[in-house]
């Protein structure tokens, strides 16, 4: 983890957050209400793994939506990332809001 001052070669080589979702990383949706890169951010400082960020659709009844969506290769990881949502994803959390 960054914040502990560990080098992840992941993170050296650029590895660590790619451009598709591969079907066995674990997948958290939501809607945002700060910027991707403060997500990122936060992902890059407190996890380990690979992810992926991208917009995700999903249907409700007759309704058709749009969320943020972002997949961890750890079932590990996404579950920490998902139990700490709440605390990141909050307005006025510094940037601008998506």
């Amino acid at each position: 983890m960054l914040k502990h001052g560990d080098i992840n070669p992941l993170s050296v080589f650029g590895l660590r957050q790619i451009a598709h979702c591969p079907p066995h990383f674990e997948r958290v949706g939501f809607d945002t209400k700060i910027s991707e890169k403060q997500l990122t951010d936060w992902i890059f400082e407190n996890l380990d793994g690979r992810f992926w960020i991208g917009d995700s659709f999903y249907t409700s009844g007759n309704n058709v939506g749009m969320q943020k969506c972002i997949g961890f290769e750890s079932p590990g990881e996404a579950s920490y990332f998902a139990l700490m949502l709440d605390q990141i994803n909050t307005y006025g959390s510094g940037e601008s809001t998506i």
